[in-house]
């Protein structure tokens, strides 16, 4: 039984459609087995999976975008989407059922600096007429920082994946108030990547078999049952913090729809980073994209 190795760039519910094809046994049905593991320090899934060290890996077609600025081919394809809204969310110290983006304008923000949070952040902001550089922001090395931060006292908002804003709900210090993918609205925001070479192979039409079932499943599942079967991969959540992510994700639309990546989900993406300038340029589709091996 092959086994598939599968490496993420960020680890949370945001990505259980991917995180589900071990723990849904949807690899097994395709006669694989899997392991997983995200990133480690100094280390990136784009090139993690180029170099061989993983078969499919958790990125985003902006991953693509630095080769291609550089006049370089990617070294690796985007073939199948997971999220097509951005994941993060925003939680306040109290409840806040008239909450307004601008009310991050006087406060202190807790959120995900540099790379595509920020730049998702910084274009949603610009689509409800605020200025993110105008926010005072706090800097963090990442999640489980970031919790302890916030549970110190640092911030008035919080801006992460879920399941931590739901988590910090669960510990009764957090609410959440705001979705960036709400004020983003669809575009191609992480996606499964391979080798070019590893497209045409038997394994890879049977990886995206067990993929297409496994996203299908974590959309339309009771969420506590996918969270029963995520639960060894979420150590430091509570069961019931991870159902609700997978409820909000469900309800937001994040896994609607085909494992392909639609070209205008595509251009959304390009949009994001134009306005951000982090892209040299309207890179083409076919450059970075190809069709979930197997059809």
């Amino acid at each position: 039984m092959a086994d598939i190795r599968l490496i993420a760039s960020r680890h949370s519910a945001f990505y259980s459609p991917m995180i589900s094809m071990i723990a849904g046994g949807f690899l097994e049905k395709e006669g694989l087995s899997g392991t997983y593991a995200p990133a480690g320090p100094g280390e990136n899934s784009v090139v993690e999976v180029a170099k061989g060290r993983a078969d499919v890996g958790q990125s985003a077609v902006s991953g693509s975008w630095g080769a291609l600025d550089a006049g370089e081919k990617p070294s690796v394809a985007h073939f199948a989407q997971i999220n097509a809204r951005d994941g993060f969310i925003v939680a306040a110290r109290e409840p806040d059922a008239d909450f307004r983006w601008e009310k991050l304008l006087d406060a202190k923000f807790l959120y995900v600096h540099g790379g595509q949070p920020e730049a998702m952040l910084r274009y949603g902001l610009h689509r409800v007429g605020i200025d993110l550089s105008e926010i005072d922001g706090i800097v963090s090395g990442g999640a489980d920082e970031m919790m302890g931060q916030w549970r110190d006292g640092q911030g008035d908002y919080f801006h992460e994946q879920g399941a931590f804003p739901q988590q910090l709900e669960h510990e009764g210090i957090g609410h959440i108030v705001g979705s960036i993918g709400e004020i983003v609205g669809p575009t191609a925001f992480s996606s499964l990547i391979c080798r070019w070479d590893y497209l045409d192979t038997d394994e890879a039409k049977r990886v995206t078999a067990a993929y297409r079932a496994s996203r299908e499943w974590v959309n339309t599942a009771d969420p506590m049952e996918v969270a029963k079967a995520e639960e060894p991969f979420f150590p430091g959540i509570a069961v019931e913090a991870t159902a609700a992510a997978v409820a909000y994700y469900q309800e937001l639309g994040t896994w609607d729809g085909d494992i392909a990546i639609p070209r205008a989900l595509y251009e959304s993406a390009l949009d994001v980073f134009e306005h951000s300038g982090m892209v040299g340029g309207r890179h083409s589709y076919e450059d970075v994209v190809v069709a979930p091996p197997g059809g």
